[in-house]
């Protein structure tokens, strides 16, 4: 854990850092027929436990597993007023596709801002049962909002469609900057809320932070915290617009980092990115204040990003996914982890290997155990 706070700390000498998130593939590591409970509830808690053991069995990776149960506050939140249509997959775990429902700037008129409410009443009943469940073998902890990141073109595109939003940044800029402006003004609106009603936790410990990596760290909360009451500035954030992907920097600054810049201030510490490529961007991603990690996808330029980056943030590689499906190739992933762990060592980079996004393995879960140890060997190199 300390590794890890130096790390975040941009503390080069750590070392790079490795972790893993199966995301999809659980289904396959821990499918549900592995499950003995039989009522839904109980059911989560079992895998969730499970899930943790597995990690300790299999991954050699840099993840901590804390001895704590965490329960979250019970929060409603009334939504923007858009209900998002989509034409579902016609295959299990398919893609979807958009159904826009805003035709036109007469359409913004159905969007309302959220309103926020807390559950003291059932939050306390969840309270309770985990103690009950729990409190003589873990630490039962009760959380509120820990994980804040904005995804403003997500939204758009959901409303308006991924092609019509492309066509918006040139026939109609106007319109996508009044849906982003009033996205922005709802989310300080919802940040707002949370804080008067003392509903933010921090996030300096193990909890995921933007599209992978964790939040250990001593640099927060800041001066002059109360515990009682957490602060934006006490918390990490983080925003993305992967619908970006192939937009240039301008039009990236214009239509999505001007606004989500304004959104990031107010916090301790930041990141920006997931599957976007930001390799040509990271200029402009570099002004965001308070910017600590930088999500580099498996599409970028990890020369040019390392030699970009240095020691100013943590270099957030994402090994490509693709690389657990089909023939897996042991030899063609070692060179592919060495070139950028080489890179970064070149650059000074601070470098973590987050790897995400693995929709399958094949039913073949050994794989993320030997790419973990490929991963761990490489790693060796380089710290000695």
């Amino acid at each position: 854990m300390s590794a890890t706070r130096r790390h975040n700390r941009l503390d080069a000498a750590v070392g790079p850092m490795i972790l893993i998130f199966p995301e999809g593939s659980w289904v396959e590591l821990l499918p549900a027929a592995a499950l003995t409970c039989e009522d839904e509830e109980s059911r989560g808690v079992e895998w969730e436990l499970r899930r943790r053991i597995y990690y300790h069995e299999h991954f050699r990776d840099d993840t901590v597993v804390e001895r704590e149960w965490v329960v979250p506050k019970v929060i409603h939140n009334t939504g923007w007023g858009l209900a998002s249509k989509r034409i579902p997959a016609t295959t299990e775990r398919g893609a979807w596709k958009f159904d826009p429902i805003l035709k036109d700037a007469a359409d913004l008129a159905g969007l309302r801002y959220p309103e926020i409410s807390y559950d003291e009443p059932a939050t306390q009943r969840n309270l309770a049962a985990a103690q009950d469940l729990f409190g003589d073998i873990l630490d039962v902890k009760l959380k509120g909002v820990s994980h804040i990141s904005y995804h403003l073109m997500s939204q758009y595109s959901d409303w308006r469609g991924l092609e019509e939003t492309m066509l918006d940044m040139r026939l109609q800029p106007g319109l996508l900057h009044e849906a982003m402006a009033r996205l922005e003004e709802g989310h300080r609106g919802v940040l707002r809320q949370m804080v008067a009603q003392n509903l933010l936790s921090l996030n300096n410990d193990g909890t995921y932070h933007s599209s992978g990596g964790v939040g250990y760290t001593d640099e927060l909360p800041a001066a002059g915290f109360d515990p009682a009451h957490v602060r934006p500035c006490d918390m990490w954030a983080s925003a993305e617009s992967q619908e970006l992907a192939q937009v240039g920097p301008k039009q990236h600054a214009e239509f999505a980092l001007a606004y989500e810049k304004r959104l990031l201030e107010p916090f301790g510490l930041t990141g920006y990115g997931c599957c976007e490529d930001l390799s040509r961007k990271l200029d402009d991603v570099l002004t965001i204040p308070h910017i600590r990690r930088i999500s580099i996808s498996p599409f970028a330029d990890v020369d040019r990003a390392a030699e970009k980056l240095g020691d100013r943030a943590i270099f957030s590689w994402k090994p490509h996914p693709a690389h657990l499906v089909g023939d897996f190739a042991p030899d063609a992933i070692r060179g592919y982890i060495r070139h950028t762990v080489e890179v970064a060592q070149r650059h000074g980079c601070v470098l973590e290997m987050i790897l995400k996004d693995t929709h399958t393995c094949e039913h073949r879960p050994e794989r993320f155990d030997r790419w973990t140890e490929i991963a761990r060997e490489e790693v060796g190199r380089v710290q000695h």
